[in-house]
C-alpha cells in the first residue's frame, strides 16, 4: 500500500481500486492453489492408508485358513486356539491401519480454510478503507 494522497481525484481512486484488487484476486488464488496441494497430499497418505489396510484384511481370512489346516497337522495346539491367535492379530493390525486411514482422510478436509481466513481479512480491510476515504472525501468536499 502506498502513502495516502488525500488530493487524488476519483478516476486515480478507481484506478488504484482495480489494480489493488487484481493483485489481491491474483495472490490470493496462489494461495488458494497451494492450500488445495497441500490437502490432496494428506488425501493420498489416508487413502494409501486405507489401501493398505484393506490388503491386510484379506490375508487375515487366508492366515485364519492356513492355521486352522496347521493346528490339524500340528496337534500340540487346539485347532481353535491356534486359528485365533494368527487371525487375530493380522485382523487386528488391518483395523488399525483402517482407522488411522479415515482419521487422516476426516482431517484432511479439502477446503482451504487458510485461503477463506485471508479473503475475509481482506474484505475488512477493504472496508475500512473505503470508509476512511469516503470520510476523506466528505471532508474535503
Amino acid at each position: 500500500m502506498g502513502v495516502a494522497n488525500t488530493n487524488r481525484s476519483i478516476p486515480e481512486l478507481l484506478t488504484d481500486v482495480v489494480n489493488n484488487f487484481t493483485v489481491l484476486v491474483r495472490k490470493e488464488t496462489q494461495l488458494a492453489r497451494v492450500e488445495m496441494s497441500e490437502k490432496i497430499g494428506d488425501l493420498a497418505v489416508g487413502i494409501g492408508l486405507l489401501v493398505g489396510g484393506s490388503v491386510l484384511l484379506i490375508p487375515a481370512l487366508v492366515i485364519l485358513l492356513q492355521s486352522a489346516v496347521a493346528a490339524l497337522v500340528a496337534a500340540n495346539f487346539a485347532t481353535v486356539w491356534a486359528s485365533l491367535i494368527v487371525g487375530g492379530a493380522t485382523l487386528l493390525i488391518g483395523l488399525v491401519l483402517l482407522a488411522v486411514g479415515i482419521g487422516r482422510l476426516k482431517a484432511a478436509r479439502p477446503v482451504p480454510t487458510r485461503t477463506m481466513g485471508q479473503l475475509q481479512r481482506d474484505a475488512e480491510v477493504a472496508a475500512r478503507q473505503v470508509r476512511s476515504e469516503d470520510g476523506t472525501a466528505k471532508r474535503a468536499a
